[in-house]
C-alpha cells in the first residue's frame, strides 16, 4: 500500500518534516516515491507548504495519508 506520511529531517531537537509518498513497508526516513511538500512545527506560526495538485492526484490514486498528514492536508486545502 502507498502512504502519504512525514519524513523526519533536521537536527536533534529541531525537527523538520517533508511530506512524502512512500511504500508502507519502507522505513520512516527511507526511500520515497515523491515529495509533496514540507512542514516545520518549530516556527510560530507553523511553516507548511504542500503541492496541492500532486496531493490530490495521489489521494485519487488510492494513497492513504496518516492522521497527522490528513490534518496538514486539510489545513493546506487539499482535502475537504
Amino acid at each position: 500500500m502507498v502512504k502519504i506520511r512525514l519524513k523526519r529531517m533536521g537536527q536533534k531537537k529541531a525537527p523538520f518534516y517533508r511530506i512524502v509518498v512512500a511504500d508502507s513497508r519502507s522505513p520512516r526516513d527511507g526511500k520515497v516515491i515523491e515529495q509533496l511538500g514540507y512542514y516545520n512545527p518549530t516556527k510560530d506560526p507553523i511553516d507548511l507548504k504542500v503541492n496541492v495538485e500532486a496531493a490530490k492526484k495521489w489521494l485519487g490514486n488510492g494513497a492513504q495519508p496518516t492522521d497527522k498528514v490528513r490534518a496538514l492536508l486539510r489545513k493546506a486545502g487539499a482535502i475537504q
